[in-house]
């Protein structure tokens, strides 16, 4: 059984019952959210990061870590193992309103509700915040995560800037 690693982790369990555990991340984290990205697929990476990549590498992971804890917060999701299975970052603008959240899922954890459980999490840990609204920006291509979105109250918001992309938003 993994043991806690830090203080602020929470065990968090799917609906099927996959429990798994979610913690802040820092910058001493890097190389774990290197060998997570690694165990994700090509399509994955496009749909996180908007744009086709094959390897995320030190200035990416580096700003997906470095953040304030306030206003931005990288989430590491782990199995009873200790492998990082997941990861979320939450955003948010400077007036604390309007929270922009991405996820990630290693592929072969995928389909176990560790999605929805980890966009929960996060959606309550924006709430917390004091944000108003919570978006996702999804690739259009990008099915599962709109539908998903969807089902948990999210809706479509007029988004002109990008036809590629499509932006879900849920106000709290």
């Amino acid at each position: 059984m993994l043991t806690l690693p830090k203080t602020g982790t929470t065990w968090l369990e799917t609906r099927s019952g996959f429990l798994f555990l979610v913690r802040t991340a820092d910058t001493q984290d890097e190389a774990l959210l290197a060998d997570f990205f690694e165990a994700v697929s090509l399509d994955d990476l496009r749909f996180r990061f908007l744009t086709a990549i094959d390897h995320v590498g030190h200035t990416r992971l580096h700003s997906l870590l470095d953040v304030d804890h306030q206003r931005t917060e990288s989430f590491l999701a782990f199995d009873d193992s200790g492998r990082v299975i997941a990861t979320a970052m939450l955003a948010c603008d400077a007036a604390m309103d309007v929270g922009e959240v991405a996820i990630s899922i290693r592929s072969d954890h995928k389909g176990r509700g560790i999605g929805w459980t980890l966009l929960e999490y996060v959606a309550g840990q924006a709430r917390q915040r004091g944000v108003k609204r919570l978006q996702a920006v999804e690739s259009r291509d990008n099915h599962s995560a709109v539908e998903l979105e969807r089902e948990m109250g999210f809706h479509v918001v007029p988004n002109d800037d990008d036809p590629s992309v499509v932006v879900l938003e849920i106000a709290f």
